[in-house]
């Protein structure tokens, strides 16, 4: 997978990255939200998420994931994930989705001092509500999201042309929100992250 030289020369480098979990980083179609509970196969690593976490670790990108799911079933969920990427946990005492208070919260405890260059990654609209209220960068992702809600196995048991039907209508949906990027997973992460770094370069603002 390419890591840092996939950025544009003389492109900013950014901020920190923020991941929802379910339906993000693990639990693809985002299934323990309608189920209540984490099934075992939940906290099973999406396709490109190990990899996107070891080239944004390489390049030094801070990174923290997020879920407004109970505390003891999220820590469940993010079991498998590296212990360095930040848990950044749903208090009561925040606003819920989609106000931008869990979004600044998350970055305040990576100690960011700017919103400068901030992502937010994730496949649940009401967080990337929040990601774009909080004034960061989004990227939306299409097929392991809440918006397909599919297990990978229901996802490959479908035709080509059925994943793509529901790809459409998730990234349509996606960008309605007005998300910058749509991706369908975090395998193709890299390069929407050089895409963003190139767009700064050029002057523009989430």
């Amino acid at each position: 997978m390419p890591h840092a030289e996939t950025t544009p020369q003389n492109a900013p480098n950014l901020t920190a990255v923020l991941f929802g979990l379910s339906g993000c980083l693990v639990d693809f179609g985002a299934r323990t939200r309608l189920q209540g509970n984490p099934g075992t196969d939940h906290a099973q690593a999406t396709p490109g998420a190990l990899d996107s976490l070891i080239s944004l670790q390489r390049q030094q990108i801070p990174c923290a994931w997020l879920d407004e799911l109970s505390p003891a079933i999220s820590q469940a969920l993010a079991g498998g994930l590296p212990q360095w990427i930040r848990p950044s946990q749903y208090a009561e005492t925040i606003k819920p989705w989609p106000a931008p208070d869990a979004c600044w919260q998350a970055l305040m405890a990576l100690d960011i001092e700017r919103l400068d260059g901030c992502v937010l990654v994730s496949g649940e609209p009401r967080l990337l509500q929040s990601g774009l209220n909080a004034g960061l960068w989004t990227i939306g992702l299409a097929s392991c999201g809440s918006l397909c809600g599919l297990s990978p196995e229901q996802w490959q048991a479908l035709s080509a042309q059925e994943r793509d039907i529901k790809r459409s209508k998730a990234t349509v949906q996606l960008f309605g929100l007005g998300v910058h990027s749509v991706i369908d997973h975090l395998g193709e992460l890299d390069t929407c992250l050089a895409d963003i770094s190139l767009r700064r370069l050029k002057g523009e603002k989430p």
